[in-house]
């Protein structure tokens, strides 16, 4: 994959105005390399684990993204509880968004689709770690992509998630 490039993500096939349908194998065992990409940074609040807020911040930040038309063409949100009760959340975009705390990635990921319920996430950063181990690589960080609400997986009858494990060599 080149660098700061995503796998595709088909906008055009959305039968609910919402989310789109997701296609999960150009995203599955993928290599990404990221060089000062743009995100927007955004926060939620939890309770272990469980979003309170996550409609209304997810709807204030893509308006804010769209007023600026910096969404450009790899729709990509990544995902990390840093705690129990604190989420971050990162937009991608192709350019500067007025009023948002903006900041960039630089590494190598690695990505595993999953499908199934929130409360499988615990599973999906075990399973996570053990196929960066697989790959050679230690893990950094973990991200999730959730690439539909919940309102859009169930019209569409999956649930798909996309782990996306930021690497680096292994310690010597």
């Amino acid at each position: 994959m080149l660098t700061n490039q995503t796998p595709e993500y088909d906008a055009s096939d959305n039968e609910t105005n919402c989310c789109p349908r997701f296609k999960p194998d150009p995203w599955d065992d993928q290599d990404l390399h990221f060089d000062d990409k743009l995100f927007v940074r955004a926060s939620t609040v939890s309770a272990f684990h469980m979003p309170l807020n996550m409609g209304s911040v997810f709807a204030r930040t893509f308006a804010a993204i769209e007023a600026a038309h910096a969404a450009g063409s790899g729709f990509l949100v990544l995902s990390h509880d840093d705690s129990a009760w604190h989420a971050e959340h990162l937009f991608a975009v192709d350019k500067e968004v007025p009023g948002a705390e903006m900041v960039r990635l630089s590494g190598d990921f690695l990505t595993k689709v999953f499908e199934g319920p929130y409360k499988e996430a615990p599973t999906w950063a075990a399973a996570m770690e053990a196929y960066v181990d697989g790959k050679g690589k230690h893990l950094d960080t973990t991200y999730f992509f959730y690439t539909t609400c919940p309102k859009c997986a169930r019209h569409y009858g999956k649930n798909y998630v996309v782990g996306v494990a930021k690497v680096s060599p292994p310690p010597a």
